[in-house]
């Protein structure tokens, strides 16, 4: 069976792989012969192995270049050494290996997924070596991804949500690094040079920047041996400071933009969480409860199945390094949004003072708990929950525990720490869309 198809028949076999993952193999970690972090997790039975390699280079290292992170990684794979992005695609294709590069907020990440015998891994490795090693940054190549890049955020002026997530993100974190799109701005961007990436990239993909995750079919002298061969040659470089902390809000603030839409897209909400909070799990179980579990949660009971203000209606918490969003949002006619973000806040009012029902805490527990699995059931997800847990510095046997801490939240714990974190006196809220024809709320 050749590389292409076997990659097609695994699917069931990681599924049935995933339910020992707690009670099996535990995170393997050392430090690289260039200084970086290694993060190890084997897996038996499937002749798979999924690469992560992660840099402290998200968007909030932008500066005032908005958009160079995500433009220096989208280069990164489209040329390096001798090679274009054509004889790259051929290279990864002829042994059946997938690669992607990607930033979010916090970090920049290359992904490497082969099959594990060493003729075709051999390729793979070698091929993604080059890439974050000796990228080219080619001119032709950099001018394209950065057309494509604009052409993006010009279709983003189209679409209110974006419109409305870009503000509630300036509004909440004012000059903050986490405050501007991680795609950049059209100003922003056409600014930007070839000449801005190479110096991006020097500054942020260094050795002692980079963590590398392996999870697969392997002994640990192979995951070893990935590791340092991916990185070899690789400049050392220094980790660069820590990113500010955000400040909460002195106060509410509203904000209200117009946009020719038959609907008012809306959201509202105060720096949250980081990853890693003390109060994580409290806050991950409450929020399930009030915004977070679908069609089932209070808001979307009180907004959408009483009252008719719209389909969707949600919360989250997205935490980051440091303090990421709380957010509601919903979207609703233009008529109804001042009805329906009035609704919003009563009902996160309500929750913070009265908390869940044991009824409520009992089966969002049994919902958390019994769609855990899913979250690890192929070698890519697990390599994802490692180099999240890698990147944050969580405890390594943060998999083997969440079960447990889920189980271990109460209703006061859920009622102190909504209380303690979310300010109902301080939301910040944005309002994106045609207002002419908006009644007050009742």
């Amino acid at each position: 069976m050749s590389a292409k198809y076997l990659m097609r028949f695994l699917g069931i076999a990681l599924l049935l792989a995933a339910s020992q993952v707690l009670a099996g193999p535990k995170i393997q970690h050392w430090t690289g012969a260039n200084g970086s972090r290694v993060y190890f997790l084997p897996t038996e039975g499937l002749p798979l192995v999924d690469v992560r390699v992660v840099f402290d280079a998200g968007s909030a290292r932008d500066g005032q270049q908005f958009g160079v992170a995500t433009l220096t990684a989208g280069v990164l794979d489209t040329g390096a050494g001798s090679w274009n992005a054509d004889a790259i695609a051929q290279r990864l294709e002829g042994v059946g290996a997938r690669l992607s590069t990607g930033v979010s907020r916090d970090s920049a990440f290359l992904t490497l997924r082969s099959l594990t015998d060493p003729k075709l891994l051999d390729v793979a490795l070698a091929t993604a070596h080059e890439i974050l090693v000796n990228p080219t940054f080619n001119p032709v190549d950099f001018e394209r991804e950065k057309k494509n890049l604009l052409v993006g955020l010009k279709q983003r002026e189209e679409s209110p949500a974006d419109l409305a997530g870009i503000a509630f993100f300036r509004t909440m974190y004012g000059d903050h690094p986490y405050a501007h799109p991680k795609d950049g701005d059209i100003d922003t961007v056409e600014k930007l040079s070839r000449d801005d990436l190479e110096r991006f990239y020097r500054q942020y993909y260094v050795a002692a920047n980079a963590l590398v995750v392996v999870v697969g079919d392997l002994d640990r002298a192979k995951a070893q041996s990935i590791a340092d061969g991916l990185l070899a040659g690789m400049a050392a470089g220094s980790a660069p400071p820590a990113i500010p902390e955000v400040p909460q809000p002195a106060a509410a603030n509203s904000v209200k933009k117009a946009f020719p839409s038959a609907q008012t897209h809306v959201y509202s909400g105060l720096p949250g969480m980081k990853t890693g909070d003390p109060d994580y799990f409290p806050l991950y179980v409450g929020n399930h409860i009030l915004g977070g579990s679908g069609l089932v949660s209070k808001i979307s009971d009180e907004v959408r199945e009483k009252r008719g203000l719209s389909y969707s209606a949600y919360s989250y918490f997205y935490p980051y390094r440091q303090l990421g969003p709380f957010m509601m949002g919903l979207q609703t006619k233009n008529e109804t949004a001042a009805e329906a973000l009035k609704v919003l806040r009563e009902t996160l009012e309500e929750f913070i003072a009265r908390g869940p029902t044991e009824k409520e805490l009992q089966a969002s527990k049994q919902n958390i708990t019994g769609g855990f699995p899913m979250r690890l059931d192929s070698n890519q997800k697990l390599a994802e929950q490692v180099a999240s847990i890698a990147f944050y510095g969580l405890p390594l046997d943060y998999l083997d525990t969440f079960v447990q801490k889920v189980e271990a939240v109460t209703a006061d714990d859920i009622r102190r720490a909504f209380k303690a974190r979310i300010d109902p006196a301080k939301l910040q809220t944005v309002m994106v869309g045609g207002f002419d024809s908006a009644k007050p709320a009742r």
